[in-house]
């Protein structure tokens, strides 16, 4: 499976329209969706060609290959004019990794409640992916019980912070990649075998 991950639209719909158009040239299964789709929120200033209703436009049709968590700045109302599913605060994934070998589990949240200083119940070679931050992230982490996870973040769609790009990941044989808009590559990190 071919997977694109993304976070922090904030009601763009100048970059929603690019995050679909990267989604549709990567040819990816499915669109996981890391929360904060359509509100700004109170500590960003309004990200540009903000515009709710055009975003819940042209998501919708897509309802059928996205998955959503439910990030701080979604609310039931959000849930009111979006027909697939957005208020979960977290969900698992399960992927194969490299060349089918190897189960990859993911525990993906927005990262407002699970994050890395609060984490959730996590294994040994698990990985925790979120959004919130708005900036990139790619971290082997120790936990308190001595066993390693990798954090992983697309960074924002829309509202990059800390001189990041407008971005998203890739997940396709083991190997996640992060990529500006434009679909230019700027990082990777391979998954290790765990089974």
């Amino acid at each position: 499976m071919k997977l694109m991950i993304a976070s922090d639209i904030h009601g763009s719909a100048f970059y929603c329209e690019k995050m679909i158009e990267a989604y549709k040239r990567e040819g990816a299964d499915r669109l996981l969706l890391l929360g904060d789709i359509l509100y700004h929120g109170p500590r960003n200033d309004l990200p540009e060609g903000y515009a709710p209703k055009e975003v819940i436009a042209m998501l919708n049709p897509l309802k059928s290959e996205l998955l959503c968590v439910r990030g701080n700045c979604d609310t039931e109302v959000d849930q009111m004019v979006l027909e697939f599913p957005i208020l979960a605060d977290y969900c698992y994934v399960n992927l194969s990794g490299e060349n089918g070998q190897g189960d990859i589990t993911i525990f993906a949240t927005h990262g407002h409640i699970y994050h890395p200083h609060h984490l959730p119940p996590l294994k040994d070679g698990d990985i925790l992916l979120n959004g919130h931050t708005h900036v990139p992230a790619c971290e082997e982490i120790l936990d308190m019980n001595g066993g390693t996870y990798q954090y992983l973040n697309p960074g924002s769609v829309s509202i990059p912070k800390e001189g990041s790009e407008h971005s998203y990941m890739i997940y396709e044989n083991g190997t996640f990649a992060w990529k500006n808009l434009t679909g230019e590559e700027y990082q990777t990190w391979k998954t290790v075998s765990h089974s």
